[in-house]
């Protein structure tokens, strides 16, 4: 078995995605610390990996991946066909549905209000841009916790991608000094699949 390597700094939240689903099929993988304080991100070398510059990159063997979801479903598919990749389109639509959601409405949401609360970067954002990201981030969480009313994971009954891709999301959410309304289907759900081996990996560090 071939060793995957993840380039990213584990602090990042689509770092977080990309490790907690190789953990999730049980491939080993090297996790290279780059981006951020890291730098790295913007070498040669690197560039020609993922021309964007961002985290994370996969690599396994000969194929060069970028784009967290986009690793996620690869890995899901490629070693988790049956278990966290469904094989029925209509539940992976569901769970495809969820991925997206992620990055078009949750992570742009929540983003400024963790920029100024979590990075102290206070000049990045305005008083009134940080308002509005606590309101939209609490109003998008008030759908995931509604959907979560009728089911135990984001597709159904049983855990899968978009569980990894959605909770790191919720994770920053969760510890973040904003003031939350109570919503016990999110964090009953966020408890059990915080609680997976794998995701505790994912998740060790404090947000930041």
């Amino acid at each position: 078995m071939s060793m995957l390597t993840i380039w990213g700094r584990l602090s990042s939240i689509n770092v977080q995605k990309a490790v907690w689903a190789a953990g999730e099929v049980g491939q080993p993988f090297e996790r290279i610390d780059i981006g951020g304080a890291f730098g790295g991100n913007r070498e040669p070398a690197y560039l020609a990996k993922n021309p964007n510059g961002q985290i994370p990159t996969l690599e396994d063997g000969e194929l060069c991946i970028w784009e967290s979801n986009s690793i996620v479903r690869y890995l899901a598919a490629r070693y988790g066909a049956g278990w966290i990749w469904d094989e029925d389109p209509a539940v992976r639509a569901e769970a495809d549905r969820w991925m997206d959601w992620m990055l078009a409405e949750l992570q742009p949401a929540l983003t400024p209000a963790f920029w100024v609360l979590i990075r102290k970067a206070a000049d990045r954002y305005s008083p009134a841009e940080l308002a509005a990201s606590i309101a939209k981030t609490e109003a998008k969480l008030d759908i995931l916790d509604a959907h979560l009313a009728t089911r135990s994971f984001l597709a159904g009954e049983r855990f899968g991608m978009a569980d990894i891709t959605v909770a790191p999301g919720a994770h920053r959410w969760l510890n973040m000094p904003v003031e939350r309304a109570p919503r016990p289907h999110l964090q009953r759900w966020f408890e059990t699949v915080s609680a997976r081996p794998a995701a505790k990996v994912a998740l060790l560090l404090p947000i930041a």
